[in-house]
């Protein structure tokens, strides 16, 4: 199952309360402002930026 439009249009950024977008793959949620993918987990995205792995490059 994946994440709901509806879901997607009011989820932002932790850190930076900016837009956050759907990766290619369907498994994280991207913020191109910090660099942060958001791992998302049994249909549930791990919103904490503790969790959020950095994008390289």
């Amino acid at each position: 199952m994946a994440i709901h439009k509806e879901l997607l249009d009011i989820l932002a950024c932790p850190k930076c309360k900016g837009d956050i977008y759907l990766n290619s793959t369907g498994d994280g949620l991207i913020c191109d402002t910090c660099r942060l993918l958001y791992e998302i987990k049994d249909d549930i995205p791990i919103m904490l930026i503790d969790e959020a792995k950095e994008i390289k490059g």
